[in-house]
């Protein structure tokens, strides 16, 4: 992230902590991202305060497991748009590239060839999601249990990144990224600045 912020001339600030996460704080940002969270983060005021930011037109990246976190909350699980459910081992699969016209993913392939962590993801939050990428679930094994947790995968149709405007703001999710050696990658890197660029901005769509 810090290469990213350097190569494309922007601030970024790490936090971890979420005491940092009020609405006086968060006017000084574009963007908010969720870099693999987990669980329950926030508190109340805490979750009020990132309401308004997006509301305030301000954007919102999720990486990854930022699906599986704050379930309760359904203002947020509308944000991401799709929830976590389960996953089986990590796998090489085939992904594709469902709409290039997205910033960031110019230059990469319709099909490739990705080792990631796949997530399989709950119903539609909302019917406002734009697919970005998908993985061909022939050509991995999806089926998983973990106890009475069951995944059977999501079948021809396996989503793993979109984007859409949300509450007055603007929201981009990719499920990839579960693998530190994934951030040397450059053609992931241009996908998670095209997310961040667009959530930021509201720009880089060619229509």
């Amino acid at each position: 992230m810090r290469k990213l912020a350097d190569r494309h001339a922007f601030n970024l600030d790490w936090h971890e902590d979420p005491a940092k996460f009020n609405e006086e704080s968060l006017k000084n940002y574009d963007v908010v991202i969720f870099l693999n969270t987990t669980g329950d983060i926030f508190n109340e005021d805490q979750q009020k305060a990132f309401e308004k930011f997006i509301q305030s037109g301000k954007g919102y990246v999720g990486i990854h497991s930022a699906s599986d976190t704050e379930y309760e909350w359904e203002w947020y699980t509308k944000l991401v748009g799709r929830m976590f459910h389960i996953h089986p081992a990590i796998q090489t699969a085939i992904i594709q590239v469902e709409d290039s016209n997205f910033p960031g993913l110019e230059r990469m392939p319709k099909n490739r060839l990705w080792t990631d962590e796949w997530y399989e993801f709950g119903e539609e939050k909302i019917k406002s999601l734009n697919y970005l990428i998908t993985v061909d679930e022939k050509t991995f094994a999806p089926k998983v249990k973990w106890d009475k947790k069951v995944g059977n995968g999501m079948g021809d149709f396996h989503p793993l990144a979109w984007y859409h405007e949300y509450d007055g703001g603007r929201s981009f999710y990719t499920g990839m990224g579960h693998m530190p050696s994934t951030y040397s990658d450059p053609l992931f890197l241009e996908h998670i600045f095209g997310g961040i660029y667009w959530a930021a901005t509201g720009k880089g769509v060619k229509k």
